[in-house]
């Protein structure tokens, strides 16, 4: 069996031109890159002039540029990006990645509430979110699915059939105005219901209504459904009497089911009590290691992602940080039993001196990497090859 976990130890913009040639193309890429806070990059970059806050920027996007269009080339047409960033060059970021994966493959910018109770020190607002920009290699070919089973609400389903199911009703009418009768005509036509047994039909029948999609203000609309599919599913329809602004008046609803697998969409804002937060990251790792990385991202934010994408893909993250990526991945693999592999890559930045990481042995942030994937393939499975 193929590992679930690959550790590269190397500076990313050596390693990452031969990733897609030595382990087929990435299906979906996540990095945590540094972010600029003013200090020395551990990574390489060709930014040498100046020395004006605005050239820390500059520095910053020479760093990040070359990486980012080298993994823009190990990337599956169909594969999508998340980079996570904070306050300090999100608006860099975003017209980087706009530049090198095109503006019309962007997807989202999310906001992650990692610090729920906002950063107290220094002056200003107490910042409680970072952000995750969301780019696609081709939008039109992205097989990313931007939903997820864990924001499925049974609430959300009030109703109940008569065999215990929990559904919901959804107007047939399409209530977006931009389809009409003249940008969709062949779904403007007259349909038949009975608002006492709710049946529906696309021919007459006895007690059934003449019933035509109209917007609520009474102008023509057209259904969502088209003649053969109401034909085929009428079991899935009710007709009802509602109130509109017109008055009393008869419409037709789908019956929406609350099934196993059922998705809802991602909204743009990701709340730390459903992906974890910094502290929850701290203490995961902590469990499996030791308190040994300042800010790791939590693996609750990486499984969410990795539910947006197919159960075998393969995933890059080339700012391996902790490991939380490779580590997300064999827990989802083992709750979903998915297949997916991930490779992590980093250097041999050396840690912090004084730091809990090098007292407890761990002389770089390679060795932090190594160290948490080697305790998860011990403790959660999947293996760990090392490169």
């Amino acid at each position: 069996m193929q590992e679930w976990n690959t550790f590269i130890e190397g500076d990313n913009l050596d390693v990452l031109p031969g990733i897609a040639a030595t382990y087929g193309a990435v299906d979906l890429v996540y990095i945590d890159p540094p972010y600029n806070t003013g200090n020395d990059f551990a990574y390489r970059d060709d930014f040498r002039t100046g020395d004006a806050k605005s050239t820390r920027h500059q520095a910053w996007v020479a760093m990040m540029r070359p990486r980012l269009e080298a993994a823009r080339e190990q990337m599956k047409d169909t594969a999508a990006i998340f980079v996570s960033i904070d306050d300090n060059e999100v608006a860099h970021l975003r017209l980087l990645m706009d530049d090198v994966y095109g503006e019309g493959n962007f997807l989202a910018q999310v906001a992650v509430n990692l610090n729920p109770k906002g950063r107290q020190l220094g002056k200003g607002f107490a910042t409680s979110h970072e952000y995750l920009l969301v780019y696609a290699r081709d939008a039109k070919q992205s097989v990313l699915d931007a939903s997820s089973t864990e924001t499925v609400v049974e609430g959300d389903f009030p109703l109940t059939s008569a065999d215990g199911r929990r559904y919901r009703h959804l107007p047939l009418r399409n209530t977006n105005k931009k389809f009409n009768p003249v940008t969709a005509r062949t779904l403007h036509f007259t349909i038949w219901g009975d608002p006492e047994s709710g049946r529906v039909a696309t021919t007459p029948f006895e007690g059934g209504q003449e019933v035509s999609p109209v917007f609520g203000d009474g102008r023509p609309a057209v259904w969502r459904w088209s003649r053969p599919l109401i034909d085929r599913r009428p079991d899935d329809l009710v007709c009802r009497r509602i109130k509109g602004k017109n008055g009393e008046r008869v419409d037709v609803f789908q019956k929406d089911w609350l099934h196993d697998g059922r998705r809802k969409k991602l909204t743009t804002i990701w709340l730390a009590e459903e992906v974890g937060s910094t502290d929850t990251a701290v203490a995961e790792l902590k469990e499996i290691v030791g308190h040994v990385f300042e800010s790791p991202k939590p693996t609750g934010l990486l499984r969410r992602i990795l539910g947006t994408m197919p159960a075998d893909a393969l995933v890059l993250d080339f700012f391996a940080g902790s490991g939380t990526t490779g580590h997300a991945v064999a827990l989802q693999n083992v709750a979903d039993g998915g297949s997916r592999r991930c490779i992590s890559v980093n250097s041999a930045e050396p840690t912090r001196e004084g730091s809990n990481a090098q007292n407890a042995g761990l002389a770089t942030v390679a060795d932090i990497t190594r160290a948490r994937l080697r305790a998860v393939a011990a403790s959660v499975g999947g293996g760990l090859h090392e490169v």
